[in-house]
């Protein structure tokens, strides 16, 4: 696909940004629960602590879902994102409960659509576990047995029975979640949160985070908060502080592209009838999804290892755009003339055991680390339930299962995720597909789908 005219943004393509950016922070202020972080961990905390009648505040560097709360390719996923296989053999005892949680935070964020009635472009058809290949629908099969074992739930099925494009083998639906714009979520559940007894400031970074006797102080530019608790609800940037337990997220920068519009009748040669999204089973996965707005979004394929913090604003290497519009040509050949529209990305953090991870410092900073790739559900849900800990220090159940006592946490995660490491799985994932034809496979369906309507 064509990359040549591509508009390159450290935002995202998703949204505009809002018109009404609030105030930053002018002065100090105390308050009984400060949230840092304006994504959608951040919103979800500082909403139910609204609902909950605590006097809190927020605090956001930019404007609430300015980061990968709207960047993400718009997947509400109803299962553990990553490697099941592996999961299952290093963390088998977490493995019944992230299941459940993945579960509970897909229903979670549908509920959350309904009572704030946001506009999303919702669509409730799963989230496929997708085969280019024969031999990687087998590593579906064993996936979704394993997600059975652990009380899962999917429908395993060929491209036909699942509605999928020509050029994939077949697959496996989540039971539940579907796709939606992130975007609008992220401003819908923004709007929700400025309606609320919440005081919100965003343009207001925090530099720094410090227990001092029973309370804690955030100094920013121009105030400091003294706040009782404190929720850390900033994903990968808490990195930047002391406080945030060592080695708590691997960062990696991520990018999702979008075609031009496409003419509704090019889309039906695809034969893409549930218009589900598709993550296929590759080491660095690859998703793929249709919009609203009749376009193709793609993301992720080669994930870029961050190396110091602060983390610094960027955009897509043209590069890796380049790399990920030659293979949604080779997926869907019959769209490669097709031009890349637009590419954004973001920052994400990997937790130490690619499990959502939960604990407290002290007895007054509470922190959470959920993302992993499919953090759109888990980052509110987890936030959420962080919010209720923070008030009654009843620990909810799903919360419970992933809580960490620990204080710094193995550097494993980190020392995985090294550049030459990542392109050497890049490397490989590209070897597999040349060994198991996944390009001819696309193009041979693509021969026989225009034989057949002729």
């Amino acid at each position: 696909m064509r990359t040549d005219k591509t508009n390159y943004s450290d935002f995202t393509g998703w949204i505009d940004e809002p018109d009404d950016v609030q105030p930053p922070l002018d002065g100090d202020l105390t308050c009984g629960i400060a949230v840092i972080g304006g994504g959608m961990g951040g919103m979800a905390a500082a909403l139910r602590l609204a609902e909950r009648n605590q006097d809190v505040v927020l605090l956001e560097a930019e404007f609430c879902g300015y980061g990968s709360a709207s960047r993400n390719g718009g997947q509400i996923a109803g299962a553990p994102g990553g490697d099941l296989r592996m999961l299952s053999l290093q963390s088998p005892k977490e493995m019944p409960i992230m299941t459940k949680l993945a579960d509970n935070a897909g229903r979670y964020v549908e509920d959350l659509i309904k009572t704030h009635d946001i506009d999303c472009d919702y669509v409730a058809n799963g989230l496929v576990w997708g085969a280019v290949s024969p031999l990687m629908m087998l590593r579906v099969r064993t996936q979704a047995a394993i997600l059975r074992a652990f009380g899962g739930h999917g429908t395993v099925g060929t491209r036909e029975e699942l509605g999928l494009p020509v050029g994939f083998v077949g697959g496996m639906r989540e039971s539940t979640g579907g796709m939606l714009n992130p975007g609008k979520l992220a401003r819908g559940v923004r709007r929700a949160l400025l309606a609320s007894s919440a005081r919100v400031f965003e343009q207001t970074r925090v530099g720094d985070v410090r227990r001092t006797g029973s309370t804690v102080e955030l100094t920013t530019p121009h105030g400091t908060v003294r706040a009782d608790k404190v929720v850390l609800a900033t994903s990968v940037y808490g990195g930047e502080w002391d406080i945030t337990p060592k080695n708590l997220a691997t960062p990696l920068y991520v990018i999702e592209i979008e075609s031009e519009p496409i003419a509704p009748e090019r889309l039906a040669e695809l034969d893409w009838t549930s218009r589900s999204g598709i993550i296929t089973q590759h080491q660095l996965m690859t998703h793929y999804r249709l919009t609203e707005r009749n376009t193709i979004v793609c993301g992720v394929r080669q994930p870029e290892r961050g190396r110091t913090y602060p983390l610094p604003d960027r955009v897509p290497d043209p590069r890796v755009v380049r790399d990920m519009g030659k293979d949604l040509a080779d997926r869907f050949p019959s769209l490669s003339d097709v031009a890349i529209e637009r590419a954004w990305g973001g920052w994400i953090g990997i937790s130490p055991d690619w499990l959502s991870i939960a604990g407290q410092v002290g007895d007054n900073v509470f922190y959470a680390m959920a993302c992993n790739g499919h953090g759109l559900c888990q980052v509110p849900y987890v936030n959420r339930q962080l919010a209720d800990y923070a008030v009654d220090g009843e620990m909810p159940e799903d919360l419970a299962g992933i809580w960490s006592d620990a204080t710094k946490f193995p550097p494993s995660m980190s020392l995985l995720m090294q550049p030459f490491v990542l392109r050497a799985i890049w490397g490989l994932d590209r070897f597999n597909d040349l060994l198991n034809g996944s390009r001819t496979l696309a193009r041979r369906a693509l021969r026989r789908g225009r034989r057949g309507a002729s």
